[in-house]
Parts: structure tokens; sequence; C-alpha cells
């Protein structure tokens, strides 16, 4: 086992011959954990702390999904290339290939200011140039000052607050019925999350083009619940057990930049999106339920992988305030779609971010029931849960969402549509 373990570590981001060993790595992982906990008997569970911040809407029993801006990252920074800035391997090379120059190409940077001690983490070769780098604050004024680099933005943590699962509930859930489902098969969304759980039996997971941007292999497995929950709720298969997606099968591939506690650096999610802009193909939805405060970068790589017709939905967020002072919730563009939530009488969610624009539809958001970690379900609250609503209807309707009524008692005044399939 800690052989395979090795030779699984060693292989190459994107070589070939990957797929197989991790996939075999995983079954017997998988299958070595399962086998333990029978033995012992032992399960675990993990909830939030029920305070003020996390409970916003007192009227459900579950825990809203939540979100706060992190601390700055000490000594990490991302910095954008200026478009004056050419590579010799040009966009038509293969994606590994161009991310191998802009590392070589910041690490030549950086040695040309006589900058001796850094490290490269994440380079961006699709929606923007540039990377991701960890270096002492006094040198970053030499980057500031070079005609090569646009800008330099110290990194942050996103942090996202985790929910309780609830004991699972047979049927088909009420976000799903109001605004409709049907075949997704042939279809692919993409999940910028925690990772979902590879073997839940209700998914249809392409373990092989995800990504782990947090431990940096290919085995985006979930750690935390979130992504799975928000995957479910896109495409769930429709089989006879647990629920049923809006886009019932289609393919879910996870892009994984938040840890097992829900957090990860900003240069980590551009990191993913990067990576989506650069994989998925025109007509493919992106789900991100995720957000913080306004960060430049953030927003301009969603804008940018939106451009090659890739659908994004995003969640608006859930601090009770105005869309517009949360990245990426403020985006706005003809492939992107910002996301308030509602509960089961189409009356807006308490805790749901508002404001037109950035946001563009209400979706179901109060006591979602969804797929999760572990092959589990669970139902959970928040703009997390509206936003995959609407993935899957942008899959259905090719990006082109109907409208069943209007939200009812929207704070901005101006009462959000509700979209459908």
């Amino acid at each position: 086992m800690l052989l395979l373990f090795v030779i699984v570590k060693s292989i190459s981001l994107f070589a070939s011959e990957k797929n197989l060993l991790l996939t075999f790595y995983h079954i017997i992982m998988r299958k070595t954990i399962i086998a333990a906990i029978a033995v012992t008997g032992i399960v675990m569970f993990t909830s939030c702390q029920k305070n003020e911040s996390e409970v916003l809407n007192p009227e459900t029993t579950d825990c809203v999904v939540s979100y706060e801006d992190g601390n700055f990252i000490e000594g990490q920074y991302v910095v954008i290339l200026d478009e004056s800035v050419k590579f010799d391997l040009g966009s038509k090379a293969d994606y590994a290939s161009r991310i191998k120059e802009i590392k070589s190409f910041a690490t030549s940077l950086l040695s040309s200011k006589s900058v001796t001690s850094f490290e490269i983490k994440n380079a961006y070769a699709e929606v923007y140039k540039g990377f991701s780098v960890k270096v002492n604050a006094d040198e970053v004024l030499k980057l500031e000052k070079d005609s090569r680099v646009k800008s330099v933005h110290q990194d942050r943590m996103f942090i996202l607050k985790k929910p309780v699962p609830e004991p699972p509930v047979e049927g088909v859930p009420w976000g799903i019925e109001r605004v409709g489902y049907g075949s997704g098969i042939g279809k692919t969304a993409w999940i910028i999350d925690t990772g979902i759980d590879l073997d839940h039996p209700d998914l249809n997971v392409d373990v092989a083009r995800g990504y782990d941007f947090i431990n940096g292999d290919a085995l985006a497995d979930d750690d935390n619940g979130h992504g799975s929950h928000c995957a479910g709720t896109v495409a769930a298969i429709d089989n006879e057990i647990g629920v049923i997606g809006v886009a019932a099968g289609a393919t879910v591939v996870p892009v994984k930049v938040l840890n097992r506690r829900g957090s990860g650096a900003y240069s980590e999610i551009i990191a993913g999106i990067d990576f989506v802009g650069a994989n998925a193909s025109p007509g493919d939805a992106v789900n991100m339920s995720l957000g913080g405060g306004v960060y430049e970068p953030i927003d301009d790589a969603v804008y940018a992988a939106s451009q090659n017709g890739i659908y994004f939905a995003l969640a608006a967020g859930n601090e009770t305030d105005d869309a517009n002072n949360h990245s990426p919730a403020r985006v706005n563009g003809p492939n992107i779609w910002t996301i308030s939530a509602m509960d089961s009488n189409d009356y807006f969610a308490s805790f749901s971010n508002y404001g037109n624009p950035p946001v563009d539809f209400c979706e179901p958001g109060v006591s979602i029931y969804s797929t999760y970690k572990g092959g589990a379900y669970a139902t959970m609250s928040g703009t997390s849960m509206a936003a995959p609503h609407m993935c899957g209807i942008l899959l259905m309707t090719n990006g082109n969402p109907k409208t069943d009524g209007y939200v009812n008692g929207d704070p901005d005044g101006n009462p959000d549509p509700i979209g459908t399939i």
C-alpha cells in the first residue's frame, strides 16, 4: 500500500498514465477505510457551532452555509503579468506545458530582480498570465516596479462555515420540484469547491478530469461534504435511490480548492478557475458556491473563463448584504449568473445577499436536501445551495433559463426572477 501511494503521488499532474493508477489507489483506500469502520463500529460526525454569525435564519433547524473574509496570508502574493508579456508556446500549446512555461518565467523574473528566496506556488495560463509566490514582503516592491508585472495582490483565505448534516429522507427535494428536472446525460458540470465524493452511488463523477489544488494531485475527493452537496443538486442520478438533480445524471467534475475545514487561499481558487477555463468545453456549466470580500483577481478570472463559452453559476453570499460587496458574486457578464436564495414559499431567504445587478435569479436555498460525502445525504441552507439549481438549469437550457414568477420580499425592492428549465 505504501509503495502504491508513493507511485501515485509521483505521477505528473497531466500524465496520461495516471488515471488507472489513481482510480485503483482510490478504490483500495476507500475500501480499506470502510472495512476499518465496520470493524471498530466508530462513526464520527462534525457539526458547526450555532452562534449568531452562522445561524442566520432562526426559522430553520439546519445550519446556514456562510462565509467570512479570511485573513491575509503573510508572505504570499498573487502576481498578474502585463498583457504585453509574450510566451513562446502560445495559446495552442497543451495546458500543462503553458503552466510550466509560466512557472519558468516567474522564476526568471524573480531571479532578475535579485530575489533569492522564493517559492512559486500556482501558475495561471488561461484566464490571464500570472502566478502565486511565497516571498519576503520587502521583495514585493521590486515586482510591483517591473514593467512586466500588471499588479500584485496579497493572498487571502476563503473560509467556509460548515453546516450540520441531517438524517436522510427519501423523495424528490422541494427545490428540484420547483425548478424542474430532466436527463442531463451527456452534459458536464464543473464543481469548484471542496471536491466531490468520488464514488457516491448517486453521482456520475469524472475522476480523471478533476484536480485537487489542496493536495496537488488528481484525486479530488470530498472530505468536507459541501462540494458533494452542490454536485447532487446539479446532477444527482435518477436511479430510484436518494435524490434527483436538475440535470439528472450529468457528469460532474471535481475541482478541489477548499480543504476539509472549508478553507483555501484565493490563489488556489484562481488556479481552479484557470484549470476549468482551459479544460471545460463551451456549453459546460460551472458552480461556484463560495465567496468573500472584494478581490479583483478572482473577478477577472471568472469573467475571462466565461468568455470561452462556459456558463458560471455564482452564489450571491449569505451576509444579508449587497452582493456588489462580494467576490465573485459581483461579476457580470453574458455567461455569468449570480444567484440569491429563497424558501419553499418563494420568500427571499433572510440570510441571502441581494442587489440587481449583480443578482440575476433567485433559486431554492433553504432546507435543501442533497448528496453528501461518504455516500450520505444531508440538508443544508444557503446561497451555496441556490447556485447549483441554476447550474443545472443552465445545462438543461443551454444557457437560456426560463422564469416562473418572482421572489417575494426581495430587500432591494426589485424582485429577482425565479429560474426554471
